[in-house]
């Protein structure tokens, strides 16, 4: 019978009764009254039988194997958050790294799903392989009802599901904070929480998942590949010292290449800091193991750092790739791992607004009438604004000496978790806070009909557009010089629904990494005369790392843009890649340990899989390079040159980023021919295929975009700082004052364009407001239309969208009610360690005593501890035992 079949391995255990209930069946029924079918005899049906058993038994051993394998991954995820919990206040560089690579909440969950998914087919696959000890696939045997058993269970089925895409008439006018449905077509296309889109396929050594240089005796053109830390060693760091000043673009084009990364691309690492197999501490093994996959360090260095290896976490698989990738319907043949995006693609400002509704409602300030975000309400600079605070406290950010308690100045909270990497950042999300708020309170004084959603929504929508102007307008065309910009960019011509607008992994892992290679070593304040401030000295780069207390304490934000303006950035050259401040310093807070941006460049692309450098080279329409005199073409130097070879032995084995990095730049430029081909692309597909672009016909008014066109990053400097003198072109290295002008003579935008006025149609009064929620106006085919929508953590119960008749309103505003996450049973908000409690608009995870939250706030974890009860009860006790043993003294003393 079918369910004995050898030719189908690991499922040969019937479930109890199985087997009896097909006897009973088939002793007290007749075939042919239960089929009329005259074909129909007792042995096919005994097959029929045999299949539908099968499937229970799979089914049955598939859902425990899953479980397990969520056991696996939650108990390597409950062990990270214990350390962590007992070394709240030693922050390595490596738990600082992987604080700030912590997604939010949803993509933790999509991280975690995907991680138990794959872990699951592993344990099939390892299972199988033990039985019939041949290698195994689980689409062999599994069908793809059992495969989307495996992908509910897991938990990654929603993720991998098509979003719902609202008709109403606002579906048009303002971007989804997820960045869905901006293709009605390709609803995901550069959607939060899903793909890297891949341009070239990638390459795993086991063709699946396993990283580039996983396994040391692996060979690649008959060499294995060199260590990433002796690449670094020997080609990549640069002292200090030896660093070559850009003669022509300020530190700010930096800062603005990094602010722009962070808000197209976070590729979230493993929710888990020790291995899924063994609970390992990730940083205690120098063994490759799912997700640790540990930087190697060469022999020479080892005495000298006292360790074999450096720490560091394979970036999260994305659901349905990897051994998964047969759930997309080709049971035949796996889809390789991804990596995930779990932001959108879009240039949309995501570092303001962040690109999840859960974020977005923590950042928005919902009692304000004026569509305003969130500030700090313990501390201005001069009376302008300051970031809020993160809520879960303490935070990893570094404090000043001798700070108390009290006193502490907690990271920052903005729409992307990396904003206290360095104050140079944090003083530009800042600048885009201010923004926000000052166009948020002049809309409001044009229009004062607006509602609260109406206004947030138009600056929002303004924030987004500016972003896009200054990167592809005053950036872009910097880095990739007159004629890549032409050739790989050029004019606007529309939006194309056919392009797919999803960042690239080889963009996001490696291309635009690029600009880590321009980073000074040194931070600069400046006075109000742009000179060194003589209360702020000069700083190197690892002192600022995690300080927003800096910003705070030591003279705000002008001093930073000051330096920012007038210093220079650093010039990337062959010999002087990065400099030691990355390379030997990263996110060192204190003399425990040290990381290397490099060298997690490097092992990260190879984690990811990426092709090497020729590969790159012959997609971009570029010479392949065979040998090292080929090098030499595309390399002038040929000490590096040499250096390269005598490490990689073959050009094939050139990673990408190292190969791009090293390139000879191109006229006018700031990178060479690869990396210019792959950013081109990026960004022509981000400007095309974003039916939300700025100069899309029907996203602003032909005046509003006139107005746009006159912005700046200058003209924000002068709006949301002290500055009264700024450069033209703020990327434009130049000299204080002949450089500068002022900034009365700075254009900027006349919001004139964006009022509007109330005109009562008919019987329609203004539109009633609802608790919880808001409205706002648009039209639709010469209608006057209201379309409501609640705040995250409410649903709306009603009409969404009300139409203007004869009558008035055709419908009464709907309601916002309370969601009851902790109904949730399908992706519960807590862990089952934790009680959920219901709260209005949200929920809460709580723990007892003596157990507390950890870092994802929905696991509860042993404080390690006695409860607090445990411990009144021992005080209560030690003082009976102390009063019997004097009272017992006292008698016998008077005895």
């Amino acid at each position: 019978m079918l369910w004995q079949n050898e030719q189908a391995p690991v499922f040969q255990e019937q479930p109890v009764g199985c087997l009896g209930t097909w006897g009973l069946w088939l002793m007290t029924a007749k075939v042919t009254s239960i089929s009329p079918n005259p074909g129909v005899t007792r042995y096919n049906l005994e097959d029929q039988w045999g299949k539908l058993c099968q499937r229970r038994t799979e089914s049955f051993h598939i859902t425990s194997i899953v479980e397990e394998s969520m056991h696996m991954v939650d108990n390597a995820i409950y062990n990270t958050m214990k350390r962590n919990l007992k070394k709240r206040e030693l922050n390595s560089p490596a738990q600082l790294f992987s604080f700030f690579k912590m997604p939010e909440r949803t993509s933790r969950d999509v991280s975690r799903a995907a991680e138990i998914m794959e872990t699951s087919f592993l344990s099939v696959k390892e299972k199988v392989s033990l039985q019939h000890k041949k290698s195994w696939h689980p689409t062999d045997v599994l069908s793809a009802d059992l495969l989307n058993t495996i992908a509910k269970v897991s938990g990654c089925l929603p993720y991998m599901l098509p979003p719902k895409c609202s008709n109403t008439c606002l579906a048009n006018k303002y971007r989804l904070i997820t960045g869905a449905c901006n293709n009605r077509d390709n609803p995901r296309w550069g959607a939060a929480n899903t793909a890297l889109a891949r341009w070239l396929p990638p390459v795993y050594e086991d063709g699946i998942s396993q990283p580039r240089g996983w396994n040391p005796n692996f060979l690649y053109n008959e060499f294995p590949l060199p260590l990433v830390r002796e690449v670094t060693r020997k080609i990549i760091h640069a002292s200090n010292e030896a660093v070559t000043e850009d003669d022509q673009y300020t530190d700010l084009l930096m800062v603005w290449g990094q602010y722009i990364d962070h808000d197209i691309a976070f590729t979230p690492q493993s929710t888990s800091r020790t291995t899924f197999w063994g609970g390992i501490d990730c940083q205690r093994t120098c063994e490759s193991q799912n997700p640790c996959y540990p930087i190697q360090l060469p022999d020479n260095e080892i005495s000298s750092m006292g360790m074999e290896c450096l720490p560091f976490y394979r970036s999260s698989p994305a659901c349905g790739t990897g051994d998964q990738g047969s759930l997309f319907g080709n049971l035949s043949k796996s889809t390789p791992r991804e990596q995930m995006n779990s932001l959108t693609s879009f240039l949309d400002a995501s570092t303001v607004y962040s690109s999840t509704p859960a974020i977005e409602k923590k950042l928005r300030n919902l009692t304000s009438e004026e569509g305003m975000l969130q500030v700090n309400t313990l501390y201005t600079d001069g009376g302008r604004e300051y970031l809020p605070f993160v809520t879960q406290v303490p935070s990893p950010c570094t404090q000043a000496l001798n700070t108390e308690d009290s006193e502490r100045i907690e990271c920052f909270l903005a729409g992307d978790n990396r904003a206290s990497e360095v104050i140079s950042l944090a003083a530009m999300h800042t600048l885009w806070l201010r923004e926000h708020n000052r166009l948020a309170k002049n809309l409001k004084l044009l229009n004062a009909h607006w509602s609260s959603e109406t206004i947030y929504q138009e600056a929002r929508k303004i924030v987004g557009a500016l972003h896009q102007i200054i990167t592809l307008r005053d950036y872009i065309p910097k880095i990739l010089g007159p004629v890549a910009f032409e050739q790989y960019i050029g004019p606007y011509k529309g939006y194309d629904p056919t392009v797919n607008p999803t960042i690239s992994n080889i963009f996001s892992t490696a291309a635009f990494r690029f600009g880590h290679a321009t980073i000074n070593p040194v931070v600069r304040r400046l006075d109000a005369e742009f000179q060194d401030h003589p209360d702020l000295p000069k700083l190197n780069l690892h002192e600022v790392f995690f300080s927003p207390w800096r910003l705070i304490k030591e003279g705000g934000l002008d001093p930073v843009i000051r330096g920012l303006l007038a210093s220079p950035a650093k010039l990337q050259t062959q010999e002087q890649l990065m400099n030691e401040e990355l390379t030997e310093k990263l996110f060192v807070l204190s003399n425990n340990g040290t990381l290397d941006l490099a060298s997690l460049n490097l092992q990260r692309g190879r984690d990811h899989g990426l092709p090497g450098y020729n590969d790159w080279r012959e997609f971009c329409g570029l010479q392949r390079l065979k040998n090292q005199t080929d090098l030499f073409t595309a390399i002038a130097n040929r000490s590096i040159v040499e250096k390269i070879m005598e490490l990689y032995k073959h050009p094939n084995n050139i990673d990408v980023w190292l190969g791009g990095l090293a390139e000879n730049f191109l006229p006018g430029a700031r990178t060479g021919p690869l990396f210019a081909c792959i950013i081109g692309r990026q960004m022509k597909a981000l400007r095309e295929g974003d039916w939300f672009w700025w100069e899309n016909k029907h996203v602003f008014t032909e005046a509003q975009r006139h107005e746009l066109e006159k912005y700046s990053l200058s003209r924000l400097i002068c709006d949301n700082t002290g500055l009264t003198a700024v450069p033209t072109n703020a990327f434009q290295l130049g000299r204080f004052p002949p450089d500068f002008k002022s900034c009365e003579d700075t254009p900027g935008i006349n919001l004139d364009a964006w009022k509007e006025t109330f005109h009562q149609v008919g019987r329609c009064s203004f539109p009633d407001k609802v608790d919880d929620g808001d409205f706002v106006f648009c039209s639709e085919s010469g209608k006057q239309i209201v379309v409501y929508s609640c705040h995250h953590g409410y649903h709306l119960q009603g009409k969404e969208q009300l139409t203007c008749t004869e009558r008035g309103w055709d419908s009464p505003p709907p309601v916002c009610k309370d969601i009851n996450e902790c109904e949730d049973q399908m992706n519960p908000p807590c862990h089952a360690s934790a009680k959920c409690k219901n709260i209005k608009g949200s929920y809460q995870c709580v723990c007892t005593d003596p157990y507390e939250l950890g870092e994802d706030e929905r696991t509860c974890i042993d404080s390690g501890r006695l409860p607090r009860g445990s411990l009144v009860s021992i005080i209560l006790g030690a003082i009976m035992i102390i009063g019997l043993m004097v009272l017992t003294w006292m008698v016998i003393c008077r005895w």
